[in-house]
């Protein structure tokens, strides 16, 4: 969802690009939620932190606390950030009930994602134009 806010927000600014503890697609219920802010992740994918092993990223933005801890030293960033949301994927209960859990943490991404992008994108633009590279985690 980070990704897609990114892109969306800022996408000819930057290149944004998405990494986990694990690959893995996608949430069905995470592209339902991001649709109905008429937002498609639906061809986006995450990838192992091990694809970014020795990559040197202008911003690394972690979304959760147990990704935080657990980012390799091989994987190096100028800034990090970090935005403490719950992790959807644990929700339970039915498919409507975990929609709204999904729902609510679009919303949390959003409002971090615009307070990123306003504070560091905009005001203090650190790098030119199209060469910001940031791994959501």
């Amino acid at each position: 969802m980070s990704e897609g806010y990114l892109d969306f927000f800022a996408g000819e600014q930057i290149q944004a690009f998405s990494a986990g503890l694990a690959s893995d697609n996608v949430h069905p219920l995470a592209v339902k939620a991001m649709a109905e802010d008429n937002i498609d992740i639906s061809q986006k994918e995450s990838k192992s932190f091990s694809v970014y092993n020795n990559h040197k990223f202008d911003f690394l933005i972690t979304v959760c606390r147990e990704v935080k801890k657990n980012i390799p030293k091989s994987i190096r960033a100028k800034r990090h950030f970090h935005f403490e949301v719950a992790d959807p994927a644990l929700a339970t209960g039915t498919e409507e009930e975990q929609l709204i859990v999904f729902r609510k943490v679009r919303e949390d991404i959003k409002k971090n994602i615009l307070k990123f992008i306003g504070q560091e994108l905009l005001l203090n633009k650190p790098v030119e134009e199209g060469d910001i590279l940031i791994n959501f985690i």
